[in-house]
């Protein structure tokens, strides 16, 4: 269990664990390129380690030592059918990449996951791939894991999508680099284009149109240096951390703001909160800067549409936010999040509740009324990495001490969550 005391504030200068989304496909990327691949900055938490044993299981050489990673690529046709199920833990990345990726491999692979994966959606990436000619089965049609993947012999397809989702189009994408002619995804709004970028990093030529987004196939990967940035879903907890509690300011390095991840930062901002972009660059085609974020007073706003997909990890934590907001927070729009690794709508409201919040749930959203006075709670994670966290951030602006059972769960994104809180936390 975690257990969390209120603080006086927040100060100092931090690093976040490195982008899950973008470790997750240098790994893939460099296992499918011509040559070796290099990650700095690795996220070593429990999603990421299961994308590196997947491809260990189909004789790709992974060397990891903490946040460092070494991947010694075989080429797209290197790959070897694996001789036992692929376990992709607890990430849905994991297993809809690499359904992508499956898709186009002439052998049989079959692919499971823990208990929440077996709940959450997989037709929505299995659909497209059918129609490129993939042979895949599953439980309800394939609706749900175990998938049983025999590929080969795609053609390329032009996708509307009916949802922005970056693992939609990204595992879209992966078969169509192997696929005949061309392969296009247009989405509803724009996703996360960690995959269209970092492909580009590798040498492939990625197209993009507005809201659709092409590739040819036949092309190759080239393995290359990578320095994954940290991840600013990660550094969400932290500007929460701060926004939470009064005379509170940090300085957080080395955060990738890719402008399709920053809703946070434009919702803080639009709730009247001060984050300073410092130090901007590009490493591997990724926008990083250094975020500077100070105390202020929020007030409560309308958070919906097309700003959804660039913020849907934040929600949780935003919702916490809300609580200390003058005024109503609506999140509406946000459906996706019932089919995340929990119901979080439904477990957000419940555990936010516990501290004393008035949280109403809604068949796509929340709305929070503030601004609240929290108290301590035990609360329960439901084994979801960002409830624990957020409720964790709550827990330090609340009166009295805030348990959270089935802490472990934050390992899966943030390793060494609550050491850094500790560091950070003036008492």
């Amino acid at each position: 269990m975690l257990r969390v005391q209120p603080v006086k504030r927040i100060e100092g200068t931090v690093r976040v664990p490195g982008d899950k989304s973008i470790s997750h496909r240098a790994v893939m990327f460099g296992a499918l390129a011509e040559g070796t691949t290099t990650i700095e900055g690795f996220l070593p938490g429990a999603d990421c380690l299961s994308t590196i044993d997947c491809f260990r299981r189909m004789g790709v050489k992974i060397e990891q030592a903490g946040d460092r990673v070494t991947v010694y690529g075989k080429g797209w046709y290197g790959l070897e059918e694996p001789s036992q199920h692929l376990d992709v833990g607890n990430s849905g990345t994991t297993i809809r990449l690499m359904a992508g990726i499956l898709a186009t491999q002439p052998f049989h692979a079959v692919m499971e996951g823990d208990e929440s994966i077996a709940k959450r959606p997989m037709r929505r990436v299995i659909g497209p791939l059918r129609q490129m000619g993939a042979k895949i089965d599953g439980r309800k049609d394939g609706e749900y894991t175990p998938l049983s993947i025999r590929g080969g012999g795609l053609q390329g397809i032009s996708y509307q999508s009916p949802v922005a989702s970056a693992q939609v189009k990204s595992a879209i994408l992966l078969a169509g680099l192997q696929a005949k002619g061309v392969t296009s995804v247009t989405e509803p709004q724009l996703s996360r284009d960690h995959t269209e970028r970092m492909l580009q990093a590798f040498g492939v030529k990625v197209v993009r149109d507005g809201l659709t987004v092409s590739v040819e196939g036949g092309q190759t990967l080239t393995g290359r240096a990578i320095r994954v940035p940290g991840d600013i879903s990660s550094a969400a907890f932290l500007i929460a951390a701060v926004m939470m509690v009064p005379g509170s300011s940090l300085l957080i390095e080395n955060v990738g703001v890719n402008p399709s991840r920053t809703g946070i930062i434009d919702v803080v901002r639009a709730m009247g909160g001060r984050i300073e972009l410092q130090n901007e660059r590009i490493v591997n085609e990724e926008p990083v800067a250094d975020l500077l974020v100070t105390h202020s007073e929020l007030r409560g706003i309308e958070i919906g549409g097309e700003i959804i997909p660039r913020l849907i990890d934040e929600i949780p934590v935003i919702a916490v936010m809300a609580t200390r907001a003058n005024g109503r927070t609506v999140i509406r729009d946000a459906e996706e999040l019932r089919v995340k690794e929990t119901d979080r709508i439904a477990t957000v409201a419940s555990q936010l509740s516990k501290f004393g919040a008035s949280v109403t749930p809604t068949p796509d959203g929340l709305i929070v009324e503030g601004a609240t006075q929290l108290t301590g709670a035990a609360i329960d994670s439901m084994g979801d990495h960002r409830i624990g966290m957020a409720m964790a951030i709550a827990g330090l602006a609340a009166e009295g001490e805030t348990v959270i059972a089935n802490d472990a769960a934050i390992n899966v994104s943030f390793p060494g969550f609550a050491d850094l809180l500790a560091r950070i936390s003036i008492r």
